[in-house]
């Protein structure tokens, strides 16, 4: 091995221009040396990784706003044109107990065009309550006329059946109209439903037929007994009434029983039968044409007679005709003169004729008089209870027709008088008065984030239009934060997590609070601003009340997610993606290691390193120049954070202009 004289006694026999080119070329290397590597190193910032806990949050900005308020909005019915504010609050003015109680009033908007509309809808008001009480009238005096028209087709059907009864009899007469089917007449006019509303008697009658009155001529006919034999039932029953309806205006309620007409009741007049056609009726009474066939009737009565008569006149006939045989006898012996033949013979012959016009009245009384008494009786009794049914039918249709009236009258009267309410309504609602203690601000709670087209600023002599928010007054003793979290980090934040806030204006207080309320989609304002940045509204209500907090104040947000108890960690901006992997670089005197680490959970200045780098070792805080990260290849590009705005960021992609605090030179 050589020695360092060998090596001195070597240089010494060089030529001098050997010499001077080596040295120029040792002096060209160091140069390039401190230029590149050297220099880098000296330069770079480096961080000793560190063991502890670390806090993972969540950092973003937003404005304080009371987390109630109370909007006080135009509430008045307006046109396209709107309406003008004529007085307003000055903004700024802290509403108190008294101003509530007092009703002071806030906002005062123009009120003269609906005061015209209203002055216009009472006059239609007083001709619609005039209407309805002539409706009213109406309806009474329809009701007492079906209650005399069917009375009178009552009776007559009534006399009509009597006659008949009397004729033939009534257990006769029951068979027979059974027979024809006139009891099924009966029963259907029976139903119609017509029965007077008196005022002396308002209860709704019974929906079963009432027993027979004391004044039934006749039994039941066919099972089913006939309205025309109960006691009459007066006309315009509930079925036919007009129906109290539920909500009926106060001037309805007043003229109903003011005008003595009873409540109207719901109707319902589908069930009536459709009316039988008169028709004549043609049966065979010579059936009946005997005493023991007839009933206890005028026609029984008239045959007995006649039988009567024509027995007395036979046996008188008998008698003449023994008297007559007698005395021929006694003439033919001379006992007795021709004179007293003849007045026998006379006696005879009367008695005789008597026993022809007997036999003959008999047979003319049941041949003729008793069909044709008993057809005619009836005919009467079917025209009768036709007419009955057509009265009660012609009553149903009349008072259909005046409850029809006088329900629109009522509707017109409702309407009217809902407008003439309303209207009046309105009118108070221009006067918009304090209901809750707070500052007034002018317009909405959100105001101060877009602004319909068209829309004057708050101000006396604007206009405003429906259902817009005039003053908020918000509740300053519980205020919030609303801020708008990335959708990269709306999956760590959950409800109930507490959060730090630092307002502007204040640096150095401190609030404290939670998050209570998370979006479920993303800020649809933002969505139209920028359409590829999803963020969710999300609410932290602060904690306490604090006096010198107002709404509209800046603040910044720190919601604490995690908080990881032992863990290695560097600065975020030591980190780098290299080919969808994560590095880092250690210094090594005058050369750096690219190490390949693990890392976990993160915040705005610290990132967890799970595998890779120990405790105490030193990193730096960017990568030194010559030695930039790879690029991904082309199936590694969509997986980068850096170039997939979609992906999770679970690495840090963002390095910081500069270096945390903590950070120190090598």
């Amino acid at each position: 091995m050589p020695t360092l004289n060998n090596i001195v006694q070597f240089i010494r026999r060089q030529p001098r221009w050997r010499l001077i080119v080596g040295a120029c070329v040792l002096a060209a290397v160091v140069a390039l040396f401190l230029a590149t590597g050297g220099a880098a190193a000296g330069k770079s910032p480096t961080f000793s990784a560190r063991r502890g806990p670390l806090e993972i949050t969540v950092l973003e900005g937003g404005s304080l706003q009371a987390l109630e308020s109370q909007e006080v909005k135009c509430e008045v019915r307006v046109g396209y044109q709107g309406t003008k504010i004529l007085k307003l609050v000055e903004e700024g003015y802290l509403v108190t107990e008294d101003d509530v109680k007092n009703g002071k009033v806030l906002v005062e908007l123009d009120g003269s065009e609906l005061q015209k509309q209203i002055v216009q809808q009472e006059i239609q008001l007083q001709s619609a309550v005039a209407a309805l009480i002539d409706a009213q009238q109406n309806y009474e005096i329809q009701l007492g006329q079906n209650a005399s028209d069917i009375q009178a087709a009552d009776q007559k059907a009534r006399f009509a059946r009597m006659d008949f009864d009397k004729f033939l009899g009534d257990t006769l007469t029951a068979n027979i109209i059974e027979q024809v089917g006139l009891d099924k007449l009966l029963a259907a006019a029976s139903t119609n439903n017509v029965e007077q509303t008196t005022r002396a008697e308002e209860a709704a009658p019974s929906d079963k037929p009432p027993a027979p009155g004391k004044d039934q001529l006749a039994p039941a006919v066919g099972g089913v007994q006939p309205a025309v034999f109960r006691t009459p039932t007066p006309v315009g029953s509930s079925a036919l009434g007009v129906p109290a309806s539920a909500g009926q205006s106060p001037v309805a309620q007043a003229v109903l029983p003011a005008a003595g007409i009873p409540a109207p009741k719901p109707s319902d007049i589908s069930d009536i039968p459709e009316p039988d056609a008169p028709k004549s009726i043609a049966i065979d009474f010579s059936q009946y044409a005997s005493i023991d066939a007839l009933g206890d009737g005028e026609a029984k009565q008239k045959l007995r007679k006649f039988d009567d008569d024509l027995q007395v006149a036979q046996k008188e006939l008998g008698q003449a005709k023994g008297t007559l045989e007698g005395t021929r006898r006694l003439f033919d012996r001379g006992f007795v003169t021709k004179t007293d033949l003849q007045r026998d013979e006379i006696a005879y012959e009367n008695t005789r004729l008597k026993v022809v016009t007997a036999e003959t009245a008999h047979d003319l009384f049941l041949k003729y008089d008793f069909l044709k008494s008993a057809q005619e009786f009836l005919s009467k009794f079917n025209e009768a209870v036709h007419e009955f049914d057509k009265s009660r039918r012609v009553a149903i249709s009349k008072l259909a027709q005046a409850r029809a009236k006088l329900k629109s009258a009522i509707g017109q009267e409702k309407v009217q008088s809902r407008q003439s309410k309303d209207l009046n309504e309105q009118l108070e609602k221009c006067t918009l008065r304090a209901k809750k203690t707070g500052l007034v601000v002018y317009g909405g709670a959100r105001d101060d984030q877009f602004y319909y087209g068209g829309e004057e600023r708050i101000r006396e002599g604007a206009t405003v239009r429906e259902r817009q928010a005039i003053i908020t007054i918000p509740d300053l003793t519980r205020m919030s934060v609303n801020v708008k979290i990335h959708e990269s980090y709306i999956k760590k934040v959950k409800k109930g997590q507490k959060a730090r806030m630092t307002v502007d204006a204040f640096p150095d207080e401190i609030l404290t609070g939670e998050v209570t309320k998370l979006g479920v989609l993303p800020d649809s304002q933002n969505r139209w601003m920028n359409p590829d940045m999803k963020v969710y509204l999300t609410t932290i209500t602060i904690d306490g009340t604090h006096d010198w907090v107002k709404p509209g104040m800046s603040v910044k947000v720190e919601i604490l997610v995690n908080k990881i108890d032992n863990c290695v960690y560097v600065p975020v901006q030591a980190i780098s993606p290299d080919g969808g992997k994560q590095v880092c670089f250690i210094p090594h005197g005058l050369k750096q290691e690219r190490r390949e680490v693990q890392v976990g959970e993160f915040n705005d200045e610290f990132i967890e390193i799970k595998t890779g780098i120990n405790e105490g070792e030193w990193v730096l805080l960017r990568p030194p120049d010559g030695l930039e990260p790879q690029k991904p290849g082309k199936d590694q590009k969509e997986k980068t954070p850096e170039n997939n705005k979609k992906a999770q960021p679970s690495t840090p992609v963002v390095i910081p202009a500069s270096a945390p605090a903590t950070a120190k030179k090598a």
